[in-house]
């Protein structure tokens, strides 16, 4: 007996009847409400959720539900509560955007952004870090998680290189199903899976210029031949929900492409699942009606959820909105909600909390770190460092785990201070050495130490924040680099960024140069680089092309002209 009608949902067979009777009995309120996705802290509370019967809440920047996992759970729970209590009682759907381990919690693992992933060409490892992200989501309270990003950019200018996995149509679309399989398991209704999203569909990574939200102009073959096929691979390993873009393909908004959305995905490529907008999807760009007609069944409104019901609303009631797209929609969401066993289990998997941040996930990620840091050049026998040799370490990024994870880690744009549970790059490097001199502000006259290991690096940054022409090194990090060099020293430089940047002159200055990417919380993962630890040798295979001069962007993955081409990475120290 479900809500506080009782509704028996017991006297229907399969997940199909049980729609069926559900969206037979619904008033129109209650579908649209089903539509509606908010922010539980923006605007929102239990006797909102009721009131609305909205159908989703996300988490995401601001308030957190507080310093521990059973927290989260109990928060959540108490909105869940509140949705089993309206008439019909239907579970809510709580999301998150995990998008490298459960990044919005203090004291999870994070593991390296995708681009990282990606550049370990371990799709065992993409499944288990996905498996990993779905317990420690799970164990906070969350059904959903907004991942994996599976756009595959095309110019380093972008603010999100680092959420796409690859430029690399094949590497992106293997990953993509390594990502899903983790996530979803076998069955959406097992307590230690999860919902995935792929995102953002499509062409997001493809805008012209590099600029996040902006337009993807791109012939009709392009589009079929490099960017659908890791959706049409998603959609095979039967990912429930897709998200489209802030960008528009030739001029038509993503949030409102019938042809794209309507015709090609859940036309031509079968899909079944939900589509969902991004934040604020559904008023950002006009009038409700634009988005839910072309074929959006999940509307995020952080805050705004009662004007967006009522201006939809009123389309619905005129009949610009067909009452038949309403029921699709709200069809397509009851049925995630059954394939995720949440009017049978609607709780956050108390079972997991204990689990989040263990020592066992941490070497997981520990292992992809090493395995993700691509070797772009070895002389002098630089590397690996041995343990008993006096080693220098410079560079505030080496002792600060906020500045080696990026953003969306704890925070949308990340942060510039070191968090719960990680281990830093110069940790890693204390403990696996036995003479180690951390001089953040550079190399000096009195270091005993002949060779040095120079962190560098990008600040932190997310979405168009991360939009920029100034693709290369600080003045600032560019002095500790030579400055090092100038005392005579081996210099081993650790480049900490979202994506390739122009490192010409700072490749010469080096000794050794690794491109680390976001590595996340597991810092002794790049300490285990260096050293070689247990025989390790380099396996990293660069995701992108790396550009010569800053005049070279955008650069084809083969261009004769790159500075390292696509896959470049040595396999020898």
């Amino acid at each position: 007996m479900h809500g506080t009608q009782k509704f028996d949902l017991c006297q229907f067979n399969t997940p199909d009847e049980k729609v069926a009777a559900l969206l037979d009995e619904m008033t129109l309120q209650e579908k649209l409400g089903q539509i509606t996705q908010s922010v539980w802290h923006n605007n929102v509370s239990p006797e909102v959720i009721q009131e609305f019967g909205i159908g989703s809440v996300i988490h995401t920047e601001g308030p957190t539900p507080g310093p521990k996992a059973l927290d989260w759970i109990n928060t959540f729970d108490e909105f869940q509560n509140a949705a089993l209590q309206t008439r019909l009682g239907i579970p809510l759907l709580v999301a998150v955007d995990a998008v490298h381990g459960q990044n919005t919690f203090e004291g999870a693992v994070i593991f390296p952004h995708n681009i990282g992933m990606a550049a370990t060409r371990n799709l065992e490892l993409i499944q288990r870090s996905a498996q990993i992200t779905a317990l420690e989501a799970a164990g906070t309270g969350f059904n959903w998680t907004f991942s994996p990003c599976i756009a595959m950019p095309k110019h380093e200018h972008w603010g999100r290189v680092y959420e796409g996995f690859s430029e690399d149509r094949d590497l992106t679309t293997a990953a993509v199903i390594a990502s899903v399989r983790g996530h979803q398991g076998q069955d959406l209704s097992l307590p230690h899976t999860i919902a995935a999203t792929a995102k953002h569909y499509i062409g997001d990574g493809g805008t012209d210029g590099g600029v996040e939200g902006g337009n993807t102009t791109i012939s009709e073959q392009e589009l079929r031949e490099d960017y659908l096929p890791p959706y049409a691979a998603a959609v095979e390993q039967g990912i429930a929900s897709i998200m489209v873009g802030f960008n528009s393909v030739n001029g038509v908004n993503m949030h409102q492409n019938g042809y794209l959305v309507n015709d090609v995905l859940k036309g031509e490529l079968g899909f079944e699942g939900v589509v969902i907008t991004d934040w604020n999807g559904g008023l950002r760009w006009g009038e409700p009606h634009l988005v839910l007609n072309a074929g959006i069944d999940v509307v995020m409104q952080p805050g705004n959820h009662e004007e967006f019901i009522t201006r939809l609303e009123a389309s619905v009631r005129d009949g610009t909105v067909p009452l038949a797209r309403i029921d699709d929609a709200v069809g397509r969401i009851l049925s995630l909600k059954f394939a995720l066993g949440l009017f049978d289990n609607p709780f956050g998997k108390r079972e997991y909390a204990t689990g989040i941040g263990s020592q066992e996930h941490r070497e997981v990620a520990r292992q992809a770190v090493r395995e993700s840091l691509v070797l772009l050049k070895s002389e002098g026998d630089a590397l690996p460092l041995q343990s008993d040799e006096p080693i220098a370490v410079v560079g505030e990024h080496a002792n600060n785990s906020g500045l080696q994870s990026g953003g969306w880690s704890i925070h949308w744009q990340g942060q510039s201070e070191s968090y719960v549970g990680a281990t830093t790059i110069l940790g890693g490097i204390r403990a696996a050495a036995r003479n180690v001199e951390y001089a953040e502000a550079g190399c000096h006259g009195a270091m005993t130490a002949n060779k040095v290991v120079v962190v560098v690096g990008e600040r932190p940054y997310a979405e168009f924040k991360g939009d920029s022409d100034e693709l290369w090194l600080s003045d600032e990090h560019k002095a500790l680099i030579t400055g090092c060099k100038t005392l005579g020293k081996q210099v081993i430089v650790v480049l900490i960024s979202g994506r390739a940047l122009v490192i010409t002159d700072e490749l010469k200055s080096s000794d050794a140069f690794i491109a680390a990417w976001l590595p996340g919380s597991e810092g002794a993962g790049v300490a285990d680089f260096l050293y070689g630890a247990d025989g390790f040798t380099p396996k990293g295979k660069s995701p992108y092309a790396w550009p010569a001069a800053i005049e070279d962007l955008p650069l084809e993955a083969d261009a004769e002209h790159a500075l390292f081409k696509f896959g470049f990475g040595l396999s020898q120290y």
